[in-house]
């Protein structure tokens, strides 16, 4: 029998988003899906981490994951936060998974200058029809509270 007691204990810690990314290019291409253009706020969390899972292949499937940071949603002052270099995530259900902290992106906001707070992954695949799932997770809130995590999308 399952429980019928309700507990949040892992999901009023984090904030998980998993969307389908179809890049149709080659070149490093934001993860956009549903909910997001691209890039969410990192205000009052001290992580972020991202999972991307080669699911539709024509070519070599994943070759790359960054996690980048911006000024804003539009892309201001993009900094690369952190980079996988050349991964073969080469069969469907391979994936690649990259992270780093809110101090990170301080740092390196201090150091150029900028106001990064909105983060985001880009994905280089082999062929512009190769997709992936991706999973945005924002960890350590500053507020932890139910219901952080959407028990179910549809």
């Amino acid at each position: 029998m399952a429980s019928a007691i309700t507990t949040e204990k892992l999901f009023s810690k984090m904030k998980v988003e998993m969307f389908d990314h179809d890049p149709g290019a080659t070149s490093a291409t934001l993860c956009t899906g549903a909910g997001t253009n691209g890039y969410v706020d990192l205000k009052d969390y001290g992580n972020f981490a991202v999972v991307a899972m080669s699911s539709t292949l024509t070519g070599a499937g994943i070759t790359k994951l960054e996690i980048v940071a911006a000024d804003d949603t539009s892309g201001t002052n993009l900094t690369v936060v952190k980079d996988s270099g050349t991964v073969a995530a080469d069969a469907v259900g391979d994936y690649v998974v990259e992270e780093c902290t809110a101090e990170e992106i301080a740092q390196l906001s201090a150091a150029g200058g900028y106001s990064l707070r909105y983060v985001g992954a880009r994905l280089t695949v082999a062929n512009s029809a190769d997709e992936a799932v991706v999973a945005y997770i924002r960890a350590m809130p500053r507020f932890p509270q139910t219901g952080l995590t959407a028990d179910t999308i549809a």
